[in-house]
Formats: C-alpha cells, sequence, structure tokens
C-alpha cells in the first residue's frame, strides 16, 4: 500500500486561518476606499446619490413589506419601547417608583433602545438589499463590465451607497426616535393610568439634547459600519445566487455583532462607566 507524504496537511490545515487573514484585509482595504471616494461620490454622481435615498427611505411599494424603511424603523420602535414602558412601569412599581417611569424612559430610549432598534431595521431592510443587489451585479459580471466601460465600480456603486445612508439615517432614525417617546408616553399613561404630567416632568427632567446629539450620533455611526460590511460582502460575493444568499447571511450576522459591540464602547466613550443622571445630582 502506497504511503501518502505529509508534506501537504500543513498547508492544508493553515488555508482556513490564511483566508480569514486575507478576507480582514481585503474588507479593510475596502472600507478604506469607500470612505477615500465619499467626497467624489456626492459630487459626481448627486443623482444616483439621490435616487438612493429614496429607494431607503420610501421604496417603490408599500412601506411595511416592499417599500422603504421609514415603516419599518418606525414600527419596530414603537413596539420596542412599548415594551420597556409596560415592563418599567411594572417593575418600577414593585418598589414603589412608577412615578418616575419618565427617567427610563427619557434614558434607555435615547441612550440605548433608540439607536440599535434603528440600526438593526437598517441592517436588515437596506444591508441585506445592498448586499443582494452587488452580489447578483458581481455575479453576472456587471461589475467588471463597468470597469470596462471605463466607470469606477466601487465610487459609482458603494460610496454612492453609503453617501444615501448617511443622508437618510439622519431623518429615518428621529422618526424612530419619535415612535420610542410616544411609543412609551402611551403604555405608560394610557394603558397603566399614570399621571400624564407626572411622566412628562420626569422625562423632561432626564432629557437633554447633549443625549438626543450622542443618540444620534450612534445611529450615524451604526449606519455606516452596516453599509460598509453589506457592501464588502455583496462586492466580493462568489459562487452565483448560492454565493449572494450566503454572503447576505454573513454580512448580517457582522454586522449586527459589530453594532452590538461598538454600541458597548461608544456608551462608555460619551457616558462613561459611570454616567451621570441629569437633572437628580447623581
Amino acid at each position: 500500500m502506497a504511503v501518502r507524504p505529509l508534506g501537504g496537511y500543513p498547508s492544508r490545515a493553515a488555508a482556513p486561518v490564511v483566508d480569514t487573514f486575507a478576507g480582514i484585509g481585503r474588507h479593510t482595504t475596502f472600507y478604506g476606499r469607500v470612505l477615500l471616494h465619499l467626497p467624489a461620490a456626492f459630487v459626481r454622481y448627486w443623482r444616483h446619490v439621490l435616487k438612493l435615498i429614496g429607494e431607503i427611505s420610501f421604496g417603490s411599494a408599500s412601506l411595511l413589506a416592499g417599500g422603504g424603511t421609514i415603516g419599518v424603523v418606525f414600527a419596530m420602535s414603537a413596539v420596542a419601547s412599548t415594551q420597556i414602558g409596560l415592563e418599567g412601569y411594572r417593575g418600577l412599581d414593585l418598589i414603589g417608583l412608577s412615578p418616575m417611569t419618565g427617567l427610563m424612559s427619557a434614558l434607555v430610549n435615547t441612550r440605548e433602545i433608540a439607536p440599535v432598534v434603528a440600526s438593526i431595521a437598517l441592517a436588515a431592510k437596506v444591508g441585506t438589499g445592498f448586499t443582494a443587489q452587488l452580489g447578483a451585479m458581481r455575479i453576472s459580471d456587471e461589475i467588471d463590465a463597468l470597469e470596462t466601460m471605463a466607470v469606477p465600480s466601487l465610487p459609482f456603486l458603494v460610496s454612492t451607497r453609503m453617501a444615501a445612508a448617511f443622508i437618510s439615517v439622519i431623518p429615518l432614525y428621529l422618526v424612530g426616535l419619535f415612535a420610542s417617546y410616544a411609543a412609551t408616553s402611551l403604555a405608560v399613561v394610557n394603558i397603566k393610568g399614570q399621571s400624564a404630567g407626572t411622566y412628562d416632568y420626569y422625562f423632561h427632567l432626564l432629557l437633554t439634547p447633549t443625549d438626543v446629539l450622542y443618540s444620534l450620533l450612534k445611529a450615524v455611526i451604526f449606519a455606516l459600519i452596516i453599509t460598509l460590511v453589506h457592501c464588502g460582502y455583496g462586492y466580493y460575493a462568489t459562487g452565483g445566487p448560492e454565493g449572494v444568499g450566503r454572503a447576505a447571511g454573513r454580512a448580517l450576522r457582522t454586522s449586527i455583532v459589530a453594532v452590538t459591540i461598538i454600541d458597548v464602547l461608544l456608551t462608555i466613550a460619551f457616558w462613561g462607566l459611570r454616567p451621570t443622571l441629569p437633572g437628580l445630582g447623581a
């Protein structure tokens, strides 16, 4: 019986590690190139950017199903914040602090719930769409065709999407933040029966313009990360339609994990390890 040489086993064992580091390097370089071409995308392809803004925000069909992201962000923010109001009131009522539910609404919705919910909606609705679009163009050689016609594919296809996401996320997030505030107030005042004056007093006592600004900055950073990750996976998709599906799944998992990790880091950076409560002297 012939003896198989062992020389090939080390290289085959190291191949997954090498491929992983190669992929990280490819995506990191891709992100840098996209950000570098962002100003040119605003200037040269502004019509394409406006078209993408419309598709991201409103789409072409119903708002919740096949249309834009505004309805999805509004609905998800409202549902999540309703639960915050109901469970928050119940928990505080157990220790006799139910009048302070407004404090929790201003703190939790602004600093954590609204940015994370909006980013998840953006990743699921917009990010996966970017991955599928670019992946389909990659496997059908449309990206190579653009390069052949002397159209730089990365600025035209990716940097324009980054610009559109950057512009769109601000009004989209403000809609989601409004929905979160309104839903929590509805749950506490109209469902649980708390005094509207008491709720509003504690809510405005803790809510500050600085917190809203930091919250919006969080949402913008999350949108940029989601767009980069999803466009990167779509731009380098291989393996036909099945490969595009795998790329969309990997991009969604990567972006959600990245958002949760960066959310913790941004919270520490903005409010510190021991955050203070404005209006309470704590």
